[in-house]
């Protein structure tokens, strides 16, 4: 069956998070999957103490930690199951009827990737637990989450309100065509008002690839309004978004090699760090 997928876990943005699974699940008409994973990776290793134990406490101590371990998973694993819980009656409360719960024990992306194929929309939070609180972080996982999966993502903030307009950040590369593709096949935002805005920082002259695209999305019936911009890419985009009360924002991701990425950065991993909206980001 293919799904919504909502990871849900213990942060402050989880709220959010549910309640995008929830407007996404019904917008598209597909089920909404709530998915919380016990992170093998955030398992404190265990200490091996036997070579500096005494010989009659060693035996003792070693039964203790494993018993300790024990618990300590046996905890999480509830824990888990009530933030489900509690995801699920949210979800249900704003709208969503056919939804599920899932929890895994394994790594993050492992999982993600291996749901993949019967994922329509990924819904991540922008901090997880481990950065709650750190207003212009990303979460340790969420970088590693946009360049593997080939689903579209949307990222949510501390909290979520379903959009009444949205932008696509559009630089003509091949990666936007598949943003406009993927927008056109899904009726996630059929209805909105569309922003279509682009940034020169070159001498290219934008305007006719930007037309383009409108053509496109006007022929699937978007309201659609282009704009170009001139300066640096991060702050143009949030400077309009700021200015036209813009709620979510589209934009195609990591279009340079790994390398050049090392060396100047990234605009996709710039906007989603600075960003005081939603975003969705197309691979």
């Amino acid at each position: 069956m293919i799904n919504v997928v909502s990871c849900i876990d213990g942060s402050p943005g989880a709220f959010a998070v549910c309640d995008a699974g929830a407007w996404a699940s019904q917008r598209m008409a597909t089920p909404l999957q709530l998915l919380h994973v016990l992170d093998k990776s955030e398992s404190p290793a265990r200490t091996d103490l036997s070579g500096s134990l005494g010989v009659d406490s060693r035996e003792h101590l070693l039964d203790e930690l494993v018993e300790l371990d024990a618990k300590r998973n046996k905890l999480a694993l509830e824990h888990g199951k009530l933030m489900l819980e509690a995801a699920k009656n949210r979800a249900a409360e704003k709208g969503a009827q056919d939804i599920t719960t899932l929890q895994r024990h394994s790594s993050l992306l492992e999982s993600i990737l291996e749901l993949q194929d019967d994922t329509r929309l990924l819904i991540m939070g922008r901090l997880g637990e481990s950065h709650a609180g750190q207003a212009m972080a990303v979460g340790s996982q969420l970088e590693s989450v946009i360049r593997a999966v080939h689903k579209p993502i949307l990222i949510t903030l501390d909290q979520f309100a379903a959009p009444s307009n949205f932008m696509i950040a559009f630089d003509g590369r091949s990666v936007t065509q598949n943003v406009l593709d993927t927008l056109i096949a899904s009726p996630l935002l059929q209805g909105l008002p569309c922003h279509l805005v682009a940034v020169n920082n070159t001498s290219l002259d934008r305007g006719p690839e930007l037309q383009a695209a409108a053509d496109k999305l006007t022929g699937a019936r978007f309201a659609v309004s282009c704009t170009v911009l001139q300066g640096e890419v991060q702050a143009e985009l949030q400077a309009y978004q700021q200015e036209h009360g813009i709620d979510l924002m589209v934009m195609g991701a990591y279009g340079h090699s790994r390398i050049r990425r090392l060396f100047l950065g990234s605009n996709t991993t710039d906007m989603v760090s600075a960003s005081t909206i939603p975003l969705i980001i197309v691979r």
